[in-house]
């Protein structure tokens, strides 16, 4: 088992029972006490647990924490339109776009039903639902196969092969959490491969993201922040992220939220 691999094992055991001891991952592991504290101090840098002695606990839901689609409205949703918004307004008729998964994403496809002529390849179910409610004739929507994640993403190998050798013009690229040292990141590992393998197919990365994704971070880099052409952001976020986002990517676009549009949590 990579370090990665079992990273991630670590922090769902402490997000499952509240906290683990290095003795027991020791046992579980078949690896060394070092190697254990070595992977707990990397996830204690991030955030993603709390390091005690003998042993590590939980730091509460955070940037390992996929809450997918099903535990309610979509948070900060005045804000992922106005994201949206900006982002449908790059798409013209008769283009290729890819759309990973995420509530944003999800968000801009129901503003790109009407283009027309449009090629639509996504990992995410909902995204594919969302153009399957709204059929075209002139539209093509490709839905890669692979396991589903509890964010509605299609993963693993055979979603991976399904992208290989295929090239869009556009991807928008939902994430978890972006920062300056961890880049673009996302709580799965396999969803961050196949996220990779989108990036790899396409002219240009846009990363539609609103401002409470700045500063957390998920278990796996997807990209690091100078791989975008554009990230679009909303107007919560600080003007200190916004100069540090600026210096590294392509252009960085901040949208204003029409508050009337809602602000429903989850």
């Amino acid at each position: 088992m990579l370090a990665q691999q079992r990273q991630q094992v670590i922090v769902e055991r402490v997000r499952g029972s509240g906290g683990v001891r290095v003795a027991d991952l020791v046992r579980e592991f078949g690896v060394s006490d070092m190697t254990i504290r070595r992977d707990l101090e990397a996830l204690a840098e991030r955030g993603l647990i709390e390091k005690v002695h003998g042993g590590a606990t939980a730091t509460g839901l955070g940037p390992a924490e996929e809450s997918g689609f099903t535990a309610g409205p979509v948070r900060r949703r005045a804000e992922k339109e106005a994201i949206a918004r900006h982002a449908a307004g790059l798409v013209r008729p008769g283009t290729a776009v890819a759309l990973s998964a995420g509530t944003t994403t999800w968000t801009l496809a129901h503003l790109l039903v009407e283009v027309p002529e449009l090629t639509v390849i996504t990992n995410s179910i909902r995204v594919a639902d969302v153009f399957h409610r709204s059929p075209r004739a002139d539209r093509t929507v490709v839905l890669t196969g692979g396991v589903r994640t509890p964010s509605d993403a299609l993963v693993g190998p055979i979603a991976v092969a399904a992208v290989r050798g295929l090239h869009v013009d556009t991807l928008f690229l939902g994430v978890h959490g972006m920062s300056v040292r961890a880049g673009f990141t996302t709580p799965d590992l396999l969803e961050a491969e196949i996220d990779r393998g989108l990036i790899a197919s396409a002219r240009r990365l846009v990363v539609p993201a609103d401002h409470t994704k700045w500063g957390t971070v998920g278990i796996s880099t997807i990209a690091g922040l100078a791989e975008a052409h554009l990230v679009i952001t909303d107007s919560g976020l600080a003007e200190e992220a916004r100069e540090e986002i600026a210096a590294r990517v392509g252009e960085l676009i901040v949208a204003e939220p029409h508050r009337e549009s809602g602000t429903a949590e989850r």
